[in-house]
C-alpha cells in the first residue's frame, strides 16, 4: 500500500510544524503558513493536545491564522477527531482569519490509514462560513451529513474505505462555492461502501455548478466509477478529472473511450491502474492531441492465485 505522507503545503501556505515544549524555532508571521499541529504521546513530550493546542493559541496570533492541519491528537485509535472538532469550534471568535482545515496528517508510521478515528466533523464547516478549504484523512467513525456553506471551494477525503454515508451527506449538501472535490472511496473491507449510486447526485451535474475539478480515487470499483463518469452530465463542467490510484482495467479505460468525449479537460488523472499498453495508446492517441495531459503512469500492484488475479487499491489499511 501507498505511504501516505505528510501535507507539505494547506491553501497555498507551506507547512510549519508548531515547536513542542522546550523546542527553539524561531516562529514565522501567523499568517504566512500552515500551522502544522501535533502532539507526540509516544516520544519525549508527554503534551497532550490539549495543552497544544491551548499553548498555540496563547503564543502565535490566532487572529492571522489562515491555515491549519492537525496531526496526531493522542492514541488516535483510542481517541476519535471529536476533541479536535470542538476545540476549533470552541476557537471561531478567536481564529477569525481561518480559511483552511486539515484534520488527520498522520502517515503511515504514525498510523495506518484505517486506524485514524475520525468523528463528526462538520462542525467546523458550521462554525466557519468563511473556510474555503476543508480536508479529512481517515474514514473510520467519520460522519458528514449533508451541510450549507456558501464559501467552501475544496472539500478533499483520503481514505482506505470511505463509509457510503459520507458521500451520501458530500451528494445531498448545498455548497455553490465547491471547485475541487477529491474522495478516496477505499475498499469494503476497511468501510469503503459507497456505490456509484451514491455518486449520482454528483454525477448528474448541477449540484455543484463551480466544480471544475472531480476526483474519484482509491477504488474497488473504479471500472464502474468510470462506466459512470463516461456518460455523466457533469463531466462537461470539469476541467480535470482523477480517477488515479484505484484498481481501474481495460474495461473502465475503454468505457472512458467509448463515452461522451473528454477532450475539453486539461488533465485525466488515471495513475496506478490495470490498463493495458495497447488500451493506454488508445488514450493518449485520443486525447493527447487536444492538449489533455493523460496520466497512466505507475502499474497497480497484483498477485494470481489458481488462475485469479487480486488487484489492489494503493491506500487501504
Amino acid at each position: 500500500m501507498s505511504n501516505v505522507q505528510h501535507l507539505q503545503e494547506l491553501h497555498g501556505l507551506p507547512a510549519f510544524g508548531f515547536p513542542r515544549p522546550g523546542e527553539q524555532r524561531e516562529l514565522p508571521e501567523a499568517g504566512t503558513v500552515a500551522w502544522r499541529l501535533a502532539s507526540d504521546p509516544y516520544g519525549d513530550s508527554s503534551e497532550e493536545f490539549g495543552a497544544l493546542w491551548d499553548r498555540f493559541l496563547d503564543t502565535v496570533d490566532p487572529a492571522a491564522v489562515r491555515a491549519i492541519i492537525v496531526g496526531s491528537w493522542g492514541e488516535v485509535y483510542d481517541n476519535d477527531s471529536g476533541c479536535v472538532v470542538q476545540r476549533l469550534v470552541d476557537a471561531r471568535d478567536r481564529l477569525t482569519a481561518l480559511r483552511a482545515v486539515f484534520i488527520g496528517d498522520l502517515e503511515m508510521e504514525e498510523a495506518e490509514i484505517s486506524w485514524i478515528e475520525q468523528s463528526d466533523v462538520t462542525p467546523v464547516l458550521d462554525a466557519y462560513p468563511l473556510l474555503a478549504e476543508f480536508g479529512i484523512r481517515g474514514g473510520t467513525g467519520l460522519r458528514f451529513p449533508a451541510v450549507k456553506h456558501q464559501h467552501l471551494r475544496t472539500l478533499r477525503f483520503q481514505a482506505g474505505g470511505l463509509p457510503g454515508e459520507v458521500v451520501r451527506g458530500v451528494a445531498g449538501g448545498e455548497l455553490p462555492a465547491l471547485e475541487h472535490l477529491d474522495m478516496w472511496l477505499g475498499v469494503e473491507g476497511y468501510g469503503g461502501d459507497a456505490t456509484v449510486a451514491d455518486l449520482a447526485p454528483v454525477l448528474a451535474g448541477g449540484r455543484f455548478p463551480a466544480l471544475r475539478h472531480l476526483g474519484l480515487r482509491n477504488s474497488e470499483i473504479q471500472d464502474e466509477i468510470a462506466a459512470a463518469v463516461a456518460a455523466a452530465p457533469v463531466v462537461a463542467q470539469l476541467a480535470s478529472l482523477d480517477l488515479s490510484l484505484g484498481v481501474l482495467t481495460d474495461a473502465g479505460a475503454t468505457a472512458l473511450l467509448d463515452g461522451q468525449p473528454l477532450t475539453h479537460l486539461t488533465r485525466l488523472d488515471l495513475h496506478h491502474n490495470f490498463v493495458s499498453e495497447p488500451v493506454a495508446q488508445r488514450l493518449r492517441a485520443a486525447l493527447e492531441p487536444s492538449g489533455v495531459e493523460v496520466d497512466l503512469s505507475e502499474p497497480g500492484d497484483s498477485w494470481e492465485d489458481e488462475g485469479v488475479v487480486h488487484r489492489f487499491t494503493a491506500v487501504a489499511e
